[in-house]
């Protein structure tokens, strides 16, 4: 576990539970995991293949081998040329309208294995022991004019080890047509030269998971209902101008342009009603996204991206009192290159996904959860009289002022040479001390059951504040649990890091806190306590369509002082964060 001494309040939501980013849909396939990667890149003029072998796939890529390598393995003497003509021709074969192409191979080099995500295939940093040697072939296939489709025929003669697995991704103009998969024979792919974000492979096996240039997003909770759309500024273009005409590229330069543009065009067309009343939902951030089977992730700093793969993500929302009965967004964007819109209405059961058309195009939720889970804050025990910072010391001066009375009685007493009564009363004096000393001193401790109830009750209200929208209402709620200095700091920074803007502006909800232990020290001063504890943390987030569910294990020191009659945290220091 590491140690983050004084870590604020705000981080432990963060680090507690979103320390890694979250997954959209996660789809595991183990084509990135292949022997073989094959990644083609078409432009206008030449059609890229890619090939990152490895050595067990040998028997398959005979015919590419360098000569030494071929020599080595003991068969059939042919040159180089030869060979290469075979496996343009008769292995590894691309054509169109029937015709193979001619491809030629630019470069071979030994070197070590791409190390890929497994759930994206992307790029990933190499780990210790991941340096495994492949052979990186590069080829190219001139083109006299742009093809409308391909159709590829991958190594399959019968001889042992010749029939290979291909892990393959297609990239047309720069738009990648398919997420990670295996490519087989006979797998044809069409290109829209207009839209490359509409070429597709016939097989629905081949296609990307995210294929919609629009998506739309209705999200009930119950203290707001949110709405996200996903769209291209290049399907925006149709409604409004961005300058994107002609162009191959969106420069950074242009990005303040278009959000405005595009979030002015969405506010008109989006007609959200709850419960009945239409409502005018507030945006509340707007960005161009990267996304993948992984992640999707705000783009910043901001970098040129392809005009034809760029996507924009906007939020809006409506703070509410409570959860509705009803919500439903009414669509009115619709094209002939995009006749269908995807979309998903959420709430805690998931979501229910949805296709809009023009003739169908209400995305509507309604509430059908049995017992829908409606955050509320938790009672917190009462500190005891000797606790609170006006009443211990008056407890303190209060006995003091008895026992000065009795030391006056046993004074006056021994004046009046009555020894034995001036003996009971001053041993009446030890006696009632140490009796009122110890007391107190029983009051001020706080057993470890004691402790982890406090602490889970205050780190639970905590979290909770955070359900609530309207800054005030989230400050007035968290100051119910925490106070000094901590409170304004706890408050700055968790809300800013609950907002996580490299997730296009989900938002961080902590669904349950399990405390597993604590053990308490009594403040010096009598007033409070700081408790070595534990807890599991299990949280959500959602967004663009999916809810992920996350676990932690916290570990902190928790400063919890008496103020104005009310358990409160003071401070914390997270001594660690690991994800179950």
């Amino acid at each position: 576990m590491r140690h983050l001494p004084g870590l604020p309040l705000a981080l432990l939501v963060v680090l507690g539970v979103w320390t890694q980013a979250m997954a959209d849909a996660i789809v595991v396939v183990r084509a990135m995991k292949a022997s073989t990667i094959m990644e083609a890149f078409l432009d206008d003029s030449t059609l890229r293949v890619e090939i990152e072998m490895g050595l067990a796939d040998a028997p398959a890529f005979v015919n590419l081998l360098p000569q030494e390598i071929y020599d080595g393995l003991g068969l059939p003497d042919l040159p180089l040329e030869e060979r290469q003509k075979r496996f343009f021709m008769e292995d590894l074969v691309l054509t169109v309208d029937g015709a193979p192409l001619l491809g030629r191979l630019v470069s071979t080099q030994l070197r070590s294995r791409t190390v890929r995500d497994e759930i994206s295939g992307e790029p990933v940093a190499a780990g210790e022991g991941d340096a495994e040697p492949v052979l990186f072939f590069v080829m190219d296939y001139p083109l006299a004019e742009r093809p409308a489709s391909i159709r590829f025929k991958v190594p399959d003669r019968q001889s042992p080890g010749a029939q290979a697995n291909l892990g393959f991704v297609f990239y047309h103009l720069g738009v990648a047509v398919n997420d990670f998969r295996y490519l087989v024979t006979g797998a044809t792919v069409d290109f829209d030269w207009d839209d490359p974000w509409h070429s597709t492979f016939r097989s629905r096996q081949l296609r990307r998971a995210y294929d919609a240039p629009m998506n739309l997003f209705l999200y009930v909770e119950p203290y707001e209902v949110r709405v996200e759309v996903i769209i291209r500024p290049l399907d925006a273009q149709e409604w409004v101008d961005l300058g994107l005409d002609g162009r191959g590229t969106i420069t950074p330069q242009m990005y303040g342009d278009i959000r405005g543009r595009v979030a002015d065009l969405l506010g008109e067309h989006l007609h959200l009603t709850i419960d009945g009343q239409a409502t005018e939902p507030v945006l509340e951030r707007i960005n161009f996204l990267r996304r993948t089977l992984r992640s999707s992730t705000v783009i910043d700093p901001p970098e040129e991206l392809g005009v034809f793969s760029a996507q924009l993500g906007a939020v809006f929302v409506v703070p509410r009192d409570g959860l509705p009965e009803h919500a439903e967004v009414t669509w009115d964007l619709f094209s002939e290159r995009m006749p269908a819109v995807a979309g998903a209405a959420t709430d805690e059961a998931g979501p229910l996904p949805a296709t809009l058309t023009p003739d169908d195009n209400v995305l509507q939720w309604r509430n059908f959860l049995v017992n829908p889970t409606i955050p509320t804050m938790v009672g917190v025990m009462t500190p005891p009289r000797a606790y609170t910072r006006v009443l211990a010391p008056a407890a303190w001066v209060g006995g003091l002022g008895f026992l000065s009375l009795l030391a006056w009685i046993g004074l006056r007493l021994v004046r009046v040479r009555t020894l034995p009564i001036a003996q009971v009363v001053l041993a009446g004096i030890l006696l009632g001390g140490g009796a009122i000393c110890w007391a107190i001193g029983q009051r001020a401790t706080v057993s470890a059951d004691q402790s982890s109830e406090i602490v889970g009750a205050l780190l639970h209200n905590v979290y909770r504040s955070f359900d609530y929208r309207q800054e005030s209402a989230v400050y007035d709620a968290l100051a119910r649990s925490i106070a000094g200095d901590f409170l304004t700091t706890a408050y700055l920074e968790t809300h800013r890091t609950l907002e996580l803007r490299n997730q296009g502006g989900a938002r961080v909800k902590v669904n349950d806190v399990e405390m597993l232990e604590c053990t308490p020290q009594p403040a010096a001063d009598g007033v409070g306590f700081t408790a070595d504890c534990r807890w599991l943390v299990a949280g959500s987030v959602g967004h663009w369509g999916h809810i992920h569910q996350r676990r932690n294990e916290m570990t902190a020191l928790v400063t919890v002082r008496a103020v104005d009659g009310t358990w409160k945290i003071t401070q914390m220091d997270i001594r660690g964060a690991d994800r179950l």
